[in-house]
């Protein structure tokens, strides 16, 4: 199977990457970030809100590997989206990151009567070259059908909590139906699968670990995942999910684990809205 997928500014993005949420420490994350760049990961996801953008182009600049060969992602706050400070947020992004561009760089989350404008600064940020795609993050079907109906420009990537215990069918295939690729954070659970019965017995069977099971199911239904981890073992392990492929039949078994499960939590200033 191949290990990137084209998005619809026809630019390639790796299937697999690091999430780098809660690495607050440099040290360690810049340690996560070059022991995935060593394990073959290209794509490193951070954002503005996770405090280390500083500590991915630290890392980017030790591994000396050429920024093209590098996919690095990026998110704008709910905060600047209401100060309607995007590009300032993007700017400061850029220079922690020490990149005059990211590959992608996303809405973190739908804020009520903001994310439609931050959606339209956004394309300017396309045109400029700053952003070589654009994308969302939390946004369920009807914020993207709003975004629908302001803009010609899709998003390239609609980044959700997505795993064998939160499985979001219908949002996944309207994605796939309008070309909107998706991406699974927290594809682990934080943890929450990885003693699962069923999880372990397919675990034994594949010989793999439950974690690149859960993985491994996301990959071949076309989910691009970002595995956060600052160990390296870990990190090691959740990159061998290339060389072996999940039977159809036990494929609709992790399917059926879904319960809805939300093992990230909602940012404090969104929790009393509807968004």
């Amino acid at each position: 199977m191949r290990q990137t997928v084209f998005l619809n500014t026809n630019r390639e993005m790796p299937l697999l990457g690091l999430g780098v949420y809660k690495l607050t420490d440099h040290t360690e994350a810049e340690n996560a970030i070059l022991s995935a760049i060593n394990c073959g990961y290209r794509l490193i996801d951070t954002a503005s809100a996770y405090k280390n953008e500083e500590s991915v182009g630290n890392a980017i600049s030790k591994s000396r590997l050429p920024r093209r060969d590098l996919f690095v992602t990026t998110k704008i706050w709910n905060t600047a989206q209401r100060l309607g400070d995007i590009e300032g947020s993007l700017a400061r992004s850029l220079e922690r990151l020490k990149t005059d561009y990211v590959d992608l760089y996303l809405i973190h989350w739908p804020v009520p009567g903001c994310y439609p404008g931050t959606w339209k600064e956004m394309e300017k940020i396309l045109e400029s070259g700053r952003a070589l795609s654009i994308g969302v993050s939390n946004f369920e079907i009807r914020h993207l059908e709003e975004l629908k109906k302001i803009s010609g420009i899709v998003p390239a990537v609609n980044q959700i909590e997505c795993h064998p215990l939160r499985y979001p069918k219908d949002l996944i295939e309207y994605c796939q139906a309008n070309n909107i690729q998706v991406q699974a954070y927290a594809p682990l659970a934080r943890g929450a699968y990885l003693d699962n019965d069923i999880m372990c017995i397919l675990a034994t069977k594949y010989v793999k670990t439950p974690a690149q099971i859960g993985l491994r199911w996301a990959i071949q239904k076309g989910i691009s995942v970002i595995p956060k981890s600052s160990n390296p073992q870990r990190i090691q392990s959740n990159s061998e999910i290339f060389d072996f492929t999940i039977e159809e039949e036990d494929m609709k078994i992790i399917d059926s684990l879904n319960q809805d499960f939300r093992s990230a939590s909602i940012p404090d200033d969104l929790k009393d809205i509807p968004f």
